[in-house]
């Protein structure tokens, strides 16, 4: 009997940890018990709703320039780890961010999904921030060990080494990195998969923290095992990020309650996302109604409405999330206009700059193309990756390389890549046309 006991609790332990859990809750509880972080939220709040009130009376949001956000990325318990090791964790810190850039772009590959279920939302369409996430490069600061060139990307800091979700003293926080987008992966006790709070704020340091097991993407059989940073599924598609990086750009869950009579003002206060009071977990959770992402059938949620469970705030695993519907990149674009002076203007090269430095032809192309290089003196990295985020292409080229370079990407799928290019003056990304 006992033995049989034991078995139902594992079962019950696995099956939790296969749902996916989120700390924005208890961040914003933190956050608001505190009489000096409550009163700085509310009046970044009340600027937040002027502006977005702005952008919806002037439709101003898709006027605006490519927004770029300076990453940097932190590995607390990686210190002792081999340089392999963290060669293996910049890239998979790089591949995270090239999900990201599609996803809050609209151009991840699975948002093609939406055309089979969008009838069944004929209020809703698809959004894009039409922002570029760059793992900061420049002008780093002091005392981190990182010269001009070198990726944000840290090991074995003491950034958030005893922060965790119950963090109540501003260990989540770091100010060192101020006017960054911090991304803090590290092992989060409790089966949370990341945290982040409802409405970021750079300026003091404030981080996204993810789950090691939940960062990244997984190459299948390919995947090298970072010492212990290794994305599982059903998790390992990058959408963890993605989801709490939402919180960060002010979107509350897409569960958060039925609206009322102002839309705006109750619910997720998004109103182009269908209220529901209930997270989705699973793509197809047996406990409620069917999933039109599987089955074909609208999910009714206790609110009346269809649930929106293909969006990146609700709660499903990985594979079935793949939209932010464009009120929510309204709210996300007035966050970030609230907060764009917090973020530091000197830690990304200057696009302009660099892109003198190159040149790629030819562009379209059939997969086989040629970059050229123009006086650089130091060594350089080529990379190139899909839409997805998956890196199909890279290679590093030392001070004595041919400044012409062949790249040959071995027949791929016709459609849209990306070129990271980095040198000791920076890292620059540009489209690639494959046909």
């Amino acid at each position: 009997m006992k033995l049989k006991l034991l078995f139902l609790l594992l079962i019950f332990q696995f099956s939790f940890a296969q749902q996916r859990t989120c700390g924005a809750e208890q961040q914003m509880e933190i956050i608001m018990n505190n009489p000096v972080q409550r009163q700085a939220y509310i009046e970044q709040q009340n600027k937040f709703e002027i502006e977005l009130q702005r952008l919806e009376a002037n439709s101003a949001r898709n006027a605006n320039a490519v927004i770029r956000i300076p990453v940097a990325v932190h590995y607390p318990s990686a210190g002792a780890v081999t340089e392999t090791v963290k060669t293996c964790l910049r890239n998979l810190a790089q591949r995270q961010v090239n999900i990201l850039n599609a996803d809050y772009n609209g151009t991840n590959t699975d948002i093609s999904n939406w055309a089979s279920v969008s009838g069944n939302y004929p209020e809703t369409n698809t959004g894009s921030l039409n922002v570029q996430f760059v793992i900061a490069t420049e002008n780093h600061p002091a005392g981190t060990g990182l010269n001009n060139g070198d990726l944000a990307v840290t090991f074995g800091t003491d950034f958030l080494t005893a922060g965790n979700i119950s963090c109540t003293d501003g260990c989540n926080e770091d100010a060192t990195w101020s006017g960054y987008m911090n991304l803090v992966v590290k092992n989060i006790a409790g089966g949370i998969l990341g945290f982040s709070p409802v409405g970021g704020t750079p300026a003091t340091g404030k981080t996204v923290v993810i789950d090691n097991n939940a960062f990244g993407a997984s190459l299948g059989g390919s995947t090298p095992n970072c010492a212990g940073f290794v994305p599982g599924a059903p998790y390992n598609k990058g959408r963890t990020l993605t989801h709490e990086l939402g919180h960060f750009f002010n979107l509350n869950h897409t569960f958060a309650g039925c609206d009322g009579a102002n839309c705006a003002s109750s619910g997720d206060r998004v109103c182009d996302t269908p209220s529901t009071n209930q997270p989705r977990y699973d793509c197809n959770d047996a406990s409620l109604p069917p999933d039109p992402n599987v089955s074909g059938n609208p999910a009714v949620t206790t609110c009346g409405y269809l649930q929106l469970t293909m969006n990146y705030m609700d709660y499903v695993q990985d594979s079935c999330m793949y939209m932010f519907t464009a009120g929510q990149a309204a709210r996300m674009q007035a966050w970030y206009n609230t907060i764009a002076s917090q973020f530091t203007t000197t830690a990304l090269a200057n696009d302009a700059f660099l892109q003198k430095e190159f040149s790629i032809y030819p562009n379209p192309n059939n997969g086989t193309f040629t970059i050229e290089f123009k006086e650089l003196a130091n060594s350089f990295s080529v990379e190139v990756f899909d839409i997805s985020g998956k890196i199909i292409y890279e290679n590093n080229y030392d001070q004595s390389a041919n400044l012409i370079q062949e790249i040959n990407l071995n027949k791929p799928a016709s459609g849209v890549y990306f070129v990271n290019i980095k040198s000791d003056k920076g890292l620059v990304t540009k489209k690639l046309i494959v046909q």
